[in-house]
């Protein structure tokens, strides 16, 4: 099996992006090629191996990189683990899936404890990365008829739905909720009606109910929504500013 090469970046490739970089490979190194890089690298952090090495995740081999070290190379995901980076980042677009994700800095946090939190938080979105970007395909999932597919697409709060949802690779009921500027019973409805489809799938954690692309799509499917997300700047410009300003402060389920 032709392993998938993922790239993380962020500003300083000193705490984040090299925490994503030993957990995937840590997670599934055999089936991902794992790199990391920063923008302005500023050297590892001592504080973030001492994390890594608390959750026995190993450290060995990681160090601070230049993203123009890597320059040219091809990558099947490149992750972004800030807002900067992902701003910089942009040119990679055309050589594979861009995916942000935009977590706090824990250089910058008061909290002795920032750096643990940062390993959990990031711990659990690559969990859902490898799920969701697995080979195997349980055969319980139904294929998703194509008539299906682009009926569901026809309704504008869908359509912006799944294009979040790949964006961003899960999002909650209270995410969407924020992002569109819709009644959650609205937002709800039509979730439901995607997962029965079969474009989504859900798990709980809590209080909350995320929603990521379900396994089971064919990968022209998965193609279609990434292309049509990347082709219209402008219909997600303000629920991405939405998304990006909310604080879940409300309920989800």
């Amino acid at each position: 099996m032709t392993k998938k090469r993922v790239l993380f970046v962020c500003s300083g490739n000193s705490a984040r992006s090299l925490i994503a970089e030993a957990l995937l490979r840590h997670r599934a190194g055999e089936k991902f090629e794992v790199f990391s890089a920063g923008t302005r690298p500023s050297g590892v952090d001592p504080k973030t191996l001492e994390a890594l090495d608390a959750h026995e995740i190993p450290t060995r081999g990681l160090r601070s990189k230049s993203l123009a070290s890597i320059e040219g190379e091809h990558f099947d995901f490149v992750i972004t683990l800030c807002s900067k980076a992902a701003e910089e980042c942009r040119p990679w677009q055309g050589s594979g899936v861009l995916i942000d994700w935009d977590f706090p800095d824990p250089l910058n946090s008061n909290d002795p404890m920032a750096f643990g939190h940062t390993v959990r938080e990031i711990a659990e979105r690559i969990n859902l990365f490898v799920l969701v970007n697995s080979e195997h395909v349980e055969s319980s999932l139904n294929p998703v008829a194509p008539v299906d597919f682009f009926k569901s697409l026809a309704d504008e709060t869908r359509l912006l739905t799944m294009l979040l949802i790949e964006r961003q690779q899960e999002l909650c009921v209270c995410d969407l909720v924020e992002a569109m500027c819709e009644s959650q019973p609205k937002i709800s409805r039509h979730l439901r009606l995607l997962r029965k489809v079969g474009l989504l799938s859900d798990r709980r954690q809590g209080q909350w109910v995320f929603y990521r692309l379900s396994p089971g799509l064919e990968a022209w499917m998965v193609d279609v929504l990434k292309r049509a997300r990347e082709n219209n700047g402008e219909l997600l410009k303000t629920p991405l500013a939405n998304l990006k300003a909310s604080s879940r402060s409300v309920s989800c389920g």
